[in-house]
C-alpha cells in the first residue's frame, strides 16, 4: 500500500484551496444576485403602495413622507448604524480598511437587513430614493459574511459582491464589472479579476433566472442625427455635469457639517432635520403632480418609450426631491434619481433642437448628470448603454460623459463616493493607543 508524498498532499491543499476560493465567489454572487432580485420586487411594491394612497389622498405626503423620513433616520441611528445614504462609500472605506472589526461596522449581514427594510421605507413614504446603491452595500455585506471562511480575500470579496450587487440591479453585467475596476477600487486586481467576474456573472445568471432577460429602461434605438443635433453633447455635458457636481457638493458640505449654529443645530436633532427635508420633498412631490416620488424610472422609462418630454420643471424638482433625501441621512441610493434627473435635463435641452430625436438627447442628458455626480465617465457611458441596450449612442455618450466628468470637476473636485467615503473611514479606523505614560 503506497501513501501520498509530503508534494501530492502539499498540491492537493493548493488545489482545494483554489476551487475553495472560486466556490466562494460564486456562492456569493448567486446570493447577492437573489437579494437583489428580492428587494427590486420589493421595492416596486412600495412605490406602488405609495402612489395609490396619493392618488386617493393627495396631500396625504404632507404627513406620510415627513414622518417617514423621521422614523427612518432614527432607526438607522438607533439600530442600523453605517446603513445611511446609498451604502457604496460604505463599501469602499470596508475595502480600504484592514481591521476586521472596522470593516464589519460598515458591511455585515445586520446592515444589509436594515438597509432593505430601510430602503423600502423610503420608497413606502415618498422620498426620491434609489435602490441600485443599498445593493451595492448588501452584496458588499453578503460577500464579507462568506468571506469569513477565507479571510484574505475580503477585500477582493467585497469588490466582487459591490460589482455583482450593480450587475443584478439593472441587469447590466458589463457594466458591474466596470464599476467593480473604475469607482471601487481605481485599479484593476489581475489576481482577483477572474474571481470578480465569476461573481458578477453568477449574480447576473441568478438575476435573469428570477426575473427573465430585460433592459433597465427599455430598448431605444434611437440616435443622433447628422448636423445640428450633435451640439447637443456638449449642452448635455456642461449643464448635466455642473448640475451633477453641484448636487455632489451639497451631499459633501452636509456629510462634513458646519460649525455655525445651524450646523450644531442638524447634528443634534436628526431626527427633526430628517422630517424636514421629509416635508420639503412632499412639497416637491405636489408640485410635480407626484411624478418626483420614489425612483423616478417609471416616468423616465414612459418617455424614452413613448418619445413624450417630461414636464420642463421635471428636472428641477427631482433635482430639489434627490437632494433633500439624500441630506437627510435616511438610506436610499441615488442611481436611479440621477437617471431621472439627467433624463429631465435632456427633456429640456432637446427642446432647443427643432425635430431631434428626443430619447437620444434625454440619454445624453442622463449620462452627463450621472457622470457629473459620480465623477465615473466609463461607468456612466457603459450603464447608460447597456440600460437601453443602444448602440448606436456609445461614441455620443461616452464624449457626453467625459465632457460632464471635466464639467463636475470645477464645481466638486472629488467624485462624492470617495469623499464620503473618507469620512466612514476617519470615524470606523480605531482610535491609536496612547503611549504609556
Amino acid at each position: 500500500m503506497t501513501f501520498p508524498s509530503n508534494r501530492h498532499k502539499r498540491l492537493f491543499r493548493i488545489i482545494s484551496a483554489r476551487w475553495q476560493r472560486r466556490a466562494i465567489f460564486l456562492l456569493g454572487g448567486v446570493a447577492v444576485g437573489a437579494a437583489a432580485v428580492v428587494l427590486a420586487q420589493l421595492a416596486d411594491a412600495a412605490q406602488l403602495a405609495f402612489s395609490t394612497l396619493v392618488s386617493r389622498f393627495r396631500y396625504a405626503s404632507l404627513v406620510l413622507t415627513p414622518a417617514g423620513f423621521a422614523l427612518s433616520v432614527f432607526l438607522t441611528n438607533r439600530l442600523f448604524r453605517n446603513a445611511q445614504g446609498s451604502g457604496i462609500p460604505q463599501a469602499i472605506a470596508a475595502r480600504h480598511l484592514t481591521d476586521q472589526s472596522a470593516r464589519e461596522s460598515l458591511v455585515s449581514l445586520r446592515i444589509a437587513v436594515g438597509k432593505i427594510i430601510l430602503t423600502l421605507l423610503g420608497l413606502l413614504c415618498g422620498a426620491s430614493v434609489g435602490r441600485e446603491g443599498p445593493t451595492v452595500q448588501i452584496g458588499a455585506s453578503i460577500m464579507f459574511a462568506i468571506g469569513r471562511f477565507s479571510p484574505r480575500r475580503q477585500p477582493g470579496l467585497i469588490l466582487a459582491g459591490a460589482a455583482a450587487g450593480v450587475a443584478a440591479a439593472f441587469n447590466t453585467p458589463l457594466a458591474g464589472i466596470v464599476f467593480g475596476i473604475e469607482e471601487m477600487s481605481r485599479a484593476f486586481e489581475t489576481r482577483t479579476s477572474s474571481l470578480i467576474i465569476a461573481a458578477v456573472i453568477a449574480a447576473g445568471l441568478t438575476s435573469l433566472a428570477l426575473m427573465g432577460n430585460y433592459t433597465y429602461f427599455g430598448t431605444s434605438a434611437m440616435g443622433l442625427r447628422n448636423g445640428i443635433d450633435w451640439l447637443a453633447i456638449p449642452v448635455c455635458g456642461v449643464v448635466g455635469g455642473l448640475a451633477g457636481g453641484l448636487f455632489s457638493r451639497i451631499l459633501i458640505m452636509m456629510a462634513q457639517g458646519f460649525s455655525n449654529p445651524v450646523g450644531r443645530a442638524i447634528k443634534r436633532y436628526p431626527v427633526g432635520f430628517a422630517a424636514i427635508c421629509g416635508l420639503a420633498a412632499a412639497i416637491c412631490g405636489l408640485a410635480s403632480d407626484g411624478a418626483v416620488y420614489g425612483t423616478g424610472y417609471q416616468q423616465v422609462k414612459a418617455a424614452l418609450e413613448s418619445g413624450a418630454q417630461l414636464s420642463s420643471s421635471f428636472s428641477v424638482l427631482k433635482f430639489l426631491a434627490t437632494t433633500f433625501s439624500s441630506i437627510s441621512g435616511m438610506p436610499g441610493g441615488i442611481f436611479s434619481p440621477s437617471l431621472a434627473v439627467g433624463a429631465g435635463i435632456g427633456s429640456n435641452v432637446a427642446s432647443l433642437f427643432q425635430g431631434a430625436p428626443l430619447a437620444a438627447i434625454m440619454l445624453l442628458g442622463m449620462v452627463s448628470y450621472f457622470a457629473g455626480v459620480v465623477q465615473a465617465p466609463i461607468t456612466a457611458f457603459v450603464i447608460v448603454t447597456e440600460m437601453t441596450d443602444n448602440h448606436a449612442m456609445v461614441v455620443p455618450l461616452m464624449a457626453a460623459a467625459l465632457i460632464a466628468h471635466a464639467s463636475s470637476r470645477l464645481v466638486c473636485k472629488e467624485g462624492v463616493y470617495h469623499a464620503l467615503a473618507k469620512g466612514f473611514i476617519d470615524r470606523a479606523s480605531p482610535a491609536p493607543k496612547m503611549p504609556p505614560a
